[in-house]
């Protein structure tokens, strides 16, 4: 099913970035399930984000009556036993764009298309339906899912138009429905965070695993719970952290420090990971459940370092490594939602000395992709690399990335300057070797109220896609933002265990994305929406996971 489904993806791709204006035919095949809603709301997110990053488009009106419904059976969602007037295809796309303009009655939407000839005859009719046949159609025709369907899809189009600039016919954020402008209390955010926290803790900590077999006394959730209680106290090592969770926690039996931290150490990295990924894989389902999330978006890559070691590094060379800044450090790489997503963690991994920054993309691209659908990546110079760049590219996603300046960069940027030019764009081709080549488009585009005089006013970014795509770079900084968060949950060690160390790092990046999580659950518990900034605090959730652990 999962070849099929990308084969699909491939294909859809191909499609809406090969043409203009229109679509080519398509040429149905059997490989799949042509009655799949699933399979359809899927396409219609891929189809919607590299039809909008053409500059050629840019008309949600345009998009709707367009997007290819040929491969489509909707036979079983027809719940009508007779032929009936309009076909089924061209009443998805009227309701698609209903949805899309937020109207809550059919009257609205006739009203909108008597004044619309092109649409009109874009969508087929010849003459159209009357007020009642568009309620009857919904209501008793549609099956609820194809009604669902189409609510959750005229969404993702807006979604990936609003992302490109396009305009749109209402906020892709917020449903058509008013809410009540009134904010809720403490209590009552606590109340619902309480119950999910629970729910979200219950789904994600079954994953993790020590391996110690059924006939050990101490409950696994005991060092669970302990771990939890090492990132909720700052600066708390596992011995004395053992001690205080000894005497806080409900619990009649918890595990020494030294014992907890030799099962740690009795793990691998790759284990680690693959109980990482179980866990994200579990927090996802749960908040894919909602309306507001899809499993899809833009992600960031980076790097972080913990703290600066300063000890003896005799045997792990490989392992703390050294800095920018001179230093040394245990350094880790991760990839996470950002943009207007619910910014998830979504992979985490130790770097050692020798890797490439080539590895450390493809590896966690692979593992983003396995969980979400990526639609582009951002990163920082410090992964300027043509390499990185075809790899991003060959996977069919666009990517933002930063460019140093080298000798023709620095030259055209005192051109920019001296022609008191703001912005300026010209395609590239950055060699790969043996006569191949990769080609991106650069950006140079002067930096508000920069403070030198010279050409380093102006940054150079490279991407893959249309110019106007620079502006989602922005995006970037949240992945900064959320390793702040992270070192706030990690647990203290001098430890030079690299299995330790990263653990402690992953399980980090595990508080942060349920944190990240049950807030975004308990907004739309509360509100049916969901806003970026957080309604629940980083703090409301340690409160909540000390309750939950037995500790509270």
């Amino acid at each position: 099913m999962a070849s099929t489904q990308t084969s699909r993806r491939d294909v859809f791709r191909t499609i809406a970035t090969s043409s203009y204006r229109g679509w080519p035919a398509y040429d149905t095949t059997g490989l799949y399930d042509r009655s799949s809603l699933g399979a359809l709301e899927e396409d219609i997110w891929t189809v919607s984000s590299a039809w909008f990053a053409h500059e050629a488009h840019n008309s949600v009106d345009e998009f709707i009556c367009e997007v290819p419904l040929k491969y489509t059976d909707l036979t079983p969602h027809d719940q009508y036993d007779e032929p009936a007037t309009y076909a089924m295809r061209t009443l998805v796309r009227v309701f698609l764009l209903k949805e899309a303009y937020g109207w809550d009655h059919e009257t609205a939407l006739l009203e909108y298309l008597k004044d619309q000839p092109v649409i009109q005859q874009q969508l087929g009719f010849e003459t159209l339906p009357d007020q009642s046949t568009l309620w009857r159609t919904w209501h008793c025709r549609f099956s609820p899912d194809l009604q669902e369907t189409i609510q959750k899809s005229a969404r993702t189009v807006l979604i990936n138009a609003n992302r490109e600039g396009s305009e749109v016919p209402r906020d892709p954020l917020h449903t058509s429905e008013s809410h009540e402008e009134t904010s809720p209390t403490d209590h009552e955010v606590l109340t619902y965070a309480d119950e999910i926290a629970e729910q979200v803790s219950h789904i994600a900590y079954p994953v993790f695993s020590l391996n110690r077999g059924d006939s050990c006394e101490i409950h696994p959730n005991a060092f669970w719970d302990l771990q939890t209680y090492l990132g909720l106290r700052e600066n708390l090592a596992a011995n004395e952290g053992a001690r205080s969770f000894l005497y806080d926690s409900q619990r009649d039996r918890t595990p020494l420090g030294h014992a907890h931290r030799d099962h740690i150490r009795g793990l691998s990295i790759e284990s680690v990971r693959e109980m990482y990924h179980e866990a994200l894989q579990r927090l996802l389902d749960r908040v894919s459940e909602t309306e507001v999330f899809h499993r899809a978006g833009l992600v960031a890559i980076d790097t972080t370092e913990a703290k600066p070691f300063t000890g003896d590094r005799t045997g792990h060379e490989d392992e703390i490594l050294g800095t920018k800044d001179g230093e040394y450090a245990y350094q880790w790489a991760t990839v996470q939602l950002v943009g207007k997503a619910v910014p998830l963690v979504l992979d985490a991994r130790p770097i050692r000395k020798g890797e490439s920054r080539r590895k450390i993309v493809e590896d966690l691209l692979d593992s983003a992709q396995d969980l979400i659908h990526v639609d582009r990546v951002l990163m920082d110079r410090a992964f300027d690399s043509q390499h990185i760049l075809e790899e991003i590219d060959q996977r069919g996603l666009g990517y933002v990335v930063p460019k140093r300046m080298h000798t023709s960069e620095r030259a055209q940027a005192k051109r920019l300057l001296q022609w008191d030019r703001d912005r300026y764009v010209t395609d590239r081709k950055l060699h790969l070797g043996q006569n191949e080549w990769h080609e991106t488009t650069l950006i140079y585009r002067r930096r508000e109220n920069a403070e030198s005089n010279d050409y380093t006013q102006y940054s150079v970014f490279m991407t893959n896609c249309r110019p106007g795509a620079v502006h989602f770079y922005n995006s970037r900084w949240e992945i900064e933002s959320g390793y702040k968060s992270i070192k706030r949950f990690m647990a203290a060690t001098t430890s030079k265990n690299f299995v330790l160390r990263f653990f402690y790092f992953a399980f980090a990046c595990l508080l942060y994305s349920i944190w990240r999580a049950v807030d975004l659950l308990v907004q739309v518990e509360m509100t049916d929406e969901y806003e970026h900034t957080p309604l629940v605090t980083a703090e409301n959730t340690l409160t909540l996971l000390k309750n939950e652990t037995g500790i509270g």
